[in-house]
C-alpha cells in the first residue's frame, strides 16, 4: 500500500522499463476503454517507442525504486505556431497511488520541460468524455477543453489492435 505522501522520483524512462510501461498500458485500456490489449502488441509497441526519441519520449514517477506511474509525450508540429505541441498521452497511476498528487508532479516535471525546451508552443491531450475525475484534475492545473473533436481511421493496418 502506498503511504499518504510517499517520496517520488520523476525520471525518464529507460528501457528497462518497457515490462511495467506495457503492463500500465494494458491496465489503463481494460480500465478506461473495456478493452484488452494484446501483450505481444503492446509490448514491442512500448520496445519500438523507446527506441525512437524523435516520436517523443515516457517519463515515469519512482516510488521506493518501484515505477507507480508514467506518462508519454508525443510531438505534433504546428505549422501556424512554428512550434511543437506536446500531447500527454497514456497516463497511468497505479490504483494504490492515487489521489497522492503523482500526476500533478509529472505534469509539472512536462510543463517545466516544455517550457526549458524553446519550441514547444503547447500541451495538449485528450480524454474520455465520461471521466470526470481526470477532466477535474486536468482543469484544477490550467488545461481548459478546446472547440476541437477528434477524429480517426484505425482501419490501415489489420495487425494493429482493434
Amino acid at each position: 500500500m502506498a503511504e499518504n505522501n510517499p517520496e517520488i522520483l520523476i525520471r525518464p524512462a529507460r528501457e528497462s522499463d518497457a515490462a511495467d510501461l506495457a503492463a500500465f498500458n494494458a491496465a489503463m485500456a481494460l480500465e478506461t476503454e473495456n478493452r484488452i490489449l494484446s501483450p505481444e502488441i503492446i509490448s514491442a509497441g512500448v520496445r519500438n517507442f523507446l527506441k525512437h526519441s524523435e516520436w517523443g519520449f515516457y517519463i515515469v514517477a519512482e516510488s521506493g525504486g518501484q515505477v507507480v506511474a508514467c506518462l508519454m509525450i508525443t510531438y505534433e508540429w504546428s505549422d501556424w505556431r512554428n512550434g511543437l505541441f506536446w500531447w500527454i498521452q497514456s497516463v497511468y497511476v497505479r490504483p494504490e497511488f492515487r489521489r497522492l498528487g503523482i500526476y500533478r508532479k509529472m505534469y509539472a516535471h512536462i510543463r517545466q520541460a516544455a517550457s526549458a525546451n524553446g519550441n514547444v508552443c503547447g500541451l495538449r491531450l485528450y480524454v474520455e468524455r465520461d471521466n470526470q475525475r481526470a477532466q477535474t484534475t486536468y482543469s484544477s492545473l490550467g488545461m481548459s477543453k478546446t472547440h476541437y473533436l477528434i477524429f480517426e481511421t484505425t482501419e490501415l493496418n489489420n495487425d494493429f489492435v482493434k
